[in-house]
């Protein structure tokens, strides 16, 4: 009886770091030099996906991306794109072997992104709000 008790506890305490995990903002960040206020999940799709390498203030966009294994990745794409890491992993093959586009440097975590953001100009990247500090500038939230 102890023992599941226990584990009931584990279970629950599990289920809730998921469901947190699963409700995390996430918020699209440049340079904090960046002329740019504000964009749209259909621009920030656009830099992603390789539709376009031009930020909409005018400089050329250098994406920078989270690990393929990475929940929030998964979640960034899912809400700014509609798409599923397999689908912009096929985007990205066609892309890149057709010579049309390279994909966005990808970083080994999310203080990564703000660091590189933060030293360059033309970046922009995606972190949890709850990272989001003075060194860049939120341009979009996606919840």
């Amino acid at each position: 009886m102890k023992n599941t008790h226990a584990i009931k506890s584990l279970v629950a305490a599990a289920l809730f770091s998921l469901a947190s995990l699963a409700a995390a903002e996430l918020v699209v960040v440049v340079n904090p030099k960046s002329p740019l206020a504000s964009m749209t999940a259909d621009q920030v799709s656009a830099i992603f996906l390789g539709k376009t390498s031009t930020l909409p203030s005018g400089g050329t966009a250098t994406p920078v991306d989270l690990p393929e294994s990475n929940a929030v990745r998964d979640q960034f794409y899912s809400k700014a794109a509609g798409k599923t890491s397999a689908q912009v992993k096929a985007t990205w093959a066609r892309l890149t072997f057709s010579g049309k586009a390279t994909p966005p440097k990808e970083l080994g975590s999310a203080a990564d992104v703000k660091k590189f953001v933060a030293a360059n100009p033309d970046a922009i990247g995606y972190i949890e709000k709850s990272a989001v500090d003075g060194s860049v500038k939120a341009i979009l939230t996606i919840d």
